[in-house]
């Protein structure tokens, strides 16, 4: 997803030091090849496939990683559903954590298998969408928000999510496909609850008034950088911890803002499919994924969300990008998502593919 090029040489340097760091970690292992394989199902170059980080953890523990990947969470589900015992770790938003729970597709956390798990923030890792009867079936890993990023040096304006509708920007703004995104924002603009707004037919109405200025909808972040290194658009919705690897990996000229009306924000876990055969690696991988040696070289090389470390995150350097990106002044805007019943999520399913579609004429 991201280019490694620029990390030959850093990723050489650090994985010896990294794998010694985590012999006494994780446990040491015998010489010679992996002794145990797991896969993960995640976001392609979404941090558990940096290759720095898969040999550091094989060479100190013997666990080789394989990854699959989706596009979309409801990929995901299907992805789950269809391939029993195919993957030992999964990324969920935390949002769909009951969901999946309710499935029976995801076993509960047992929190004493992770050392790293002390330092988690509480408030995320108790986090409601990850409770289900007083068990927790994810581990609170990565958090950000979805906001404004905008081309710097060409839009000067951008301090409202009404932005995406104003006549200057025809043409120039693309807009992540994505129902739950799309109708979060219709809702910030129209004064209601993300997760429980009243009035659809007034967010339905604000997302159709942007037509003329959609001028793409991307779905991955590697679409999103090559369209905006190509000058395809100048405006449009990110991903905070997206938004920090473009401007590091690929030094594109984007200013990353937080509209007066608030941000969508999120919470990503970790969790460990019921049907796995290989519970106990997974939850190795999963400990060292929260290990602040982790996020601190996966961050300071690539730019990366949040992480819900307070050590990782206390641990980077003042002038990272994440420090920039996650002002303090900024939380208090934010609006997380939760928990959506699949009538609710069906619901916004429908008002974003009448949007679509309204586009498309």
């Amino acid at each position: 997803m991201t280019s490694r090029l620029s990390r030959r040489t850093f990723n050489a340097l650090v994985s010896g030091v990294l794998g010694a760091g985590l012999l006494a970690t994780y446990g040491s292992r015998r010489a010679g090849a992996a002794t145990a394989e797991i896969t993960v199902l995640n976001w392609k170059g979404y941090g558990t496939d940096e290759a720095f980080a898969l040999k550091a953890f094989a060479d100190a523990t013997g666990i080789a990683v394989k990854h699959d990947y989706f596009n979309a969470e409801a990929e995901m589900l299907t992805k789950l559903r269809t391939n029993p015992g195919a993957y030992d770790v999964v990324l969920i938003n935390s949002a769909r954590t009951q969901q999946v729970q309710a499935d029976g597709l995801i076993d509960a956390i047992d929190f004493a298998a992770l050392s790293n798990a002390k330092d988690l923030a509480e408030p995320l890792r108790d986090h409601p969408n990850l409770q289900v009867d007083g068990k927790p079936y994810g581990v609170a890993w990565l958090w950000g928000m979805t906001s404004l990023a905008v081309r710097h040096g060409k839009v000067a304006d951008a301090q409202s999510w009404a932005i995406l509708s104003d006549p200057k920007y025809a043409g120039r703004l693309a807009l992540f496909d994505d129902s739950i995104t799309q109708v979060g924002i219709g809702a910030l603009l129209t004064g209601q609850d993300i997760n429980n707004p009243k009035d659809l037919k007034a967010i339905t109405a604000t997302l159709k008034a942007m037509k003329p200025n959609v001028k793409l909808m991307w779905s991955s972040e590697d679409e999103w950088n090559k369209a905006f290194a190509a000058d395809a658009f100048d405006i449009s919705d990110y991903w905070s911890g997206a938004a920090a690897r473009s401007i590091k990996l690929h030094s594109l000229p984007l200013d990353f803002i937080v509209p007066k009306e608030g941000a969508i924000g999120w919470l990503d876990t970790l969790a460990v499919p019921s049907s796995s055969t290989k519970k106990g690696a997974a939850l190795q991988f999963i400990n060292y994924m929260i290990d602040p040696k982790f996020y601190v070289t996966w961050a300071t090389q690539s730019g990366a969300p949040a992480s819900t470390n307070t050590a990782a995150m206390n641990a980077l350097p003042a002038d990272d990008l994440s420090h920039k990106i996650y002002k303090p002044e900024d939380l208090a805007k934010l609006k997380f998502m939760s928990a959506l019943s699949d009538d609710r999520r069906q619901a916004f399913n429908d008002v974003w593919d009448e949007v679509k579609a309204f586009y498309a004429k």
